[in-house]
């Protein structure tokens, strides 16, 4: 029997009503040219997609469930997999969606950006990428809440709320995950905020994101009256840092 690849990356899936999406994203990874190891983090799905998870893990070496007693935001289920991934010793940790919306082909691309930054994003707002299957409404909702998060909080990156990415071990290790204020989807503005300010790098590859196959979507206005409370929260904290520094700066000399 030949010997499995040595997983280059874990990549961390925060499953919530997931059971028409799990087993296909599992084997759509499995797939790649790249072997991964996955981690489910199941937050009590009342679908059974945690049940349907440990079939999976029984079955297969590269895949294992994290159970959460419930519903507990999707920030805690990323540092949930990160401090399970760390603790194996994974050095590329990958966050995506079990439904498919991050097309799993491109996942190779973000390994490789590796090579280049100590965070790859795979971005919907750069040249390449794009979104398909929203409406309108939605497609300005997006950019102009990346535009926001990008101005005022001065981030090199055009996709700031994307949750297709790939974290160098460093990078984890120096930016506790489980520090995060913010939890749901503002989670990712303020880890993008704190791995930029901790001085570590930043880039982008192009992703068509498409709306979710199966099952129903996660996002709600609160999630994005929450996004906007993180970004003025942080550009708040971004000029008391900018005024103390104008403040303690060594005055000229006479």
């Amino acid at each position: 029997m030949a010997e499995l690849a040595q997983p280059v990356a874990a990549v961390v899936l925060p499953t919530y009503n997931e059971r028409e999406n799990i087993e296909a994203i599992v084997t759509a990874l499995r797939n790649l040219p790249v072997s991964v190891h996955v981690i489910v983090v199941d937050d009590n799905s009342p679908d059974g997609t945690g049940a349907l998870a440990d079939q999976l893990s029984r079955a297969l070496d590269e895949v294992e469930v994290i159970h959460r007693s419930g519903k507990l935001g999707l920030g805690a289920a990323y540092a949930a997999g990160f401090a399970r991934a760390l603790a194996a010793g994974y050095e590329l940790l990958c966050t995506m969606d079990a439904d498919f919306s991050h097309d799993p082909s491109y996942l190779p691309n973000l390994i490789d950006g590796a090579k280049r930054y100590d965070l790859t994003i795979g971005s919907r707002y750069i040249r390449g990428g794009g979104v398909v299957h929203w409406g309108w409404s939605r497609k300005l909702l997006s950019w102009g809440a990346n535009t926001v998060a990008h101005m005022a909080l001065g981030l090199h990156a055009r996709d700031c709320t994307a949750g297709f990415r790939c974290y160098r071990r460093r990078v984890l290790e120096t930016v506790d995950p489980a520090s995060i204020r913010a939890n749901g989807y503002s989670y990712l503005i303020e880890m993008l905020y704190n791995v930029q300010r901790a001085g570590f790098t930043v880039g982008e590859t192009p992703i068509i994101f498409a709306d979710r196959r199966l099952g129903q979507s996660k996002i709600s206005r609160n999630e994005i009256y929450r996004a906007m409370r993180t970004v003025a929260r942080l550009s708040l904290r971004r000029m008391k840092g900018t005024l103390t520094r104008c403040v303690t700066r060594d005055p000229a000399p006479a």
